[in-house]
């Protein structure tokens, strides 16, 4: 070792074990890319749906800006172009696989109350398949679906839980959101992710469906609140501070070429000034890289939309993931234009040592080979007009 240091020399032993050390930070780089693209499961639903099916699926959510509204009924109309081109595409052929799912949902503050306690919190109301796209912990009890038959089901998160129940296991029991009565469905557990933790800042929540929050904000339910004050002990319902509009809305579906899915997202759904994203690629290398090139950019909100807190989880993997890669490029300069110059060194010295060594043997045995065969012919001739003489 002593010895082979000693030809190298000290200079560029330090030199290579630099080279050495780049090169691992960039592979650390580069796999705490692959760990980040894999933390938030919201991101993943694309490969959920999939399963074992030789589809491929993409991911998309689409942003409404607050001064903008998009409708169930602008929902139902968007499903059905999105069925007819699914149909021109020839995916719904020899299948019997439900080839889209999706899921809506905004949020506001209301007041909730029970025997125990009462407090502000923030709801999200949510339709569709939205737990299946957002699979969070469920402590107790069972998520609200699309599939109930009543929709006076909530989901409470522990804080509320602790607020209006004392516990968690409260399946079933009662409470009031603004006056008006409700049921537990169950009880979940928030993301405990960095990356969630960070974003979600709206303290103690709850999930409720979306017709129930149409009802709350509609005129019966003021109403209802009303009257549900005047028959409490004095509890105030605070009104919703978001309108009826969906916020957010994501959906599942095939996306047999690149951009095929997102094409016709665009292309269908009433966006208006809103914001499209690709959840299945935006932990690429490409779009980590456009991320970069934007950078300063990203954060001018121009559009008016307000993110809900897994998009903004979401956003903050995936800049630390653009920085990842980032580090991994820069830490790749050094070890790549090192092996490059040795590369073109090694390909310098083996073309001079083929032009001065190989190629004249070569040249010489190949001359040397010519002399031999002509004297073969030249003996071999000569010795038949010799026989014949």
């Amino acid at each position: 070792m002593k010895e082979f240091a000693r030809k190298l020399g000290v200079k560029k032993l330090i030199f290579f074990a630099v080279c050495l050390v780049l090169l691992l930070a960039a592979l650390g780089c580069f796999l705490g890319i692959q760990r980040l693209s894999r933390l938030l499961p919201s991101q993943h639903e694309a490969e959920r749906w999939q399963g074992v099916s030789d589809i491929e699926y993409a991911q998309i959510s689409c942003f409404i800006p607050v001064d903008e509204t998009v409708t169930l009924n602008q929902i139902g109309a968007f499903r059905e172009e999105m069925a007819k081109k699914l149909h021109e595409a020839a995916l719904d052929i020899d299948t019997e696989d439900i080839l889209t799912a999706d899921a809506w949902s905004c949020a506001g503050k209301v007041s909730v109350s029970s025997a125990l306690g009462k407090g502000d919190v923030y709801a999200t109301a949510v339709g569709g398949e939205f737990f299946s796209f957002h699979p969070i912990t469920l402590i107790s009890g069972s998520y609200i679906t699309a599939a109930d038959l009543m929709q006076d089901r909530a989901l409470l998160d522990e804080e509320t839980a602790w607020l209006l129940f004392g516990g968690t296991d409260i399946q079933g029991m009662t409470f009031k959101i603004n006056g008006v009565p409700f049921v537990v469905a169950g009880v979940i557990e928030r993301e405990q992710d960095f990356a969630t933790k960070s974003a979600y800042t709206d303290g103690m929540g709850i999930f409720i469906s979306y017709d129930a929050w149409v009802t709350l904000n509609s005129s019966s339910g003021a109403d209802s609140a009303a009257a549900g004050d005047s028959a409490s002990s004095g509890t105030t319902a605070a009104a919703a501070t978001s309108s009826t509009g969906i916020q957010c809305y994501e959906v599942v579906l095939p996306n047999p070429v690149k951009n095929f899915a997102v094409g016709v997202v665009r292309e269908k759904f009433p966006i208006g000034r809103g914001e499209i994203v690709n959840n299945t690629e935006r932990f690429g290398t490409a779009n980590l890289w456009q991320l970069i090139r934007g950078f300063g950019t990203r954060s001018m909100q121009t559009r008016g939309v307000i993110y809900p807190y897994w998009e903004n989880a979401a956003r903050g993997v995936e800049d630390r993931a653009a920085l990842l890669l980032l580090g991994g490029i820069a830490a790749l300069v050094l070890p790549c234009v090192t092996a490059l110059v040795y590369i073109v060194k090694y390909a310098i010295v083996g073309k001079r040592r083929l032009e001065e060594d190989v190629l004249p043997r070569w040249r010489d045995s190949a001359e040397e080979a010519i002399r031999v065969q002509g004297r073969r012919r030249w003996e071999k001739k000569h010795g038949k007009g010799s026989h014949e003489a």
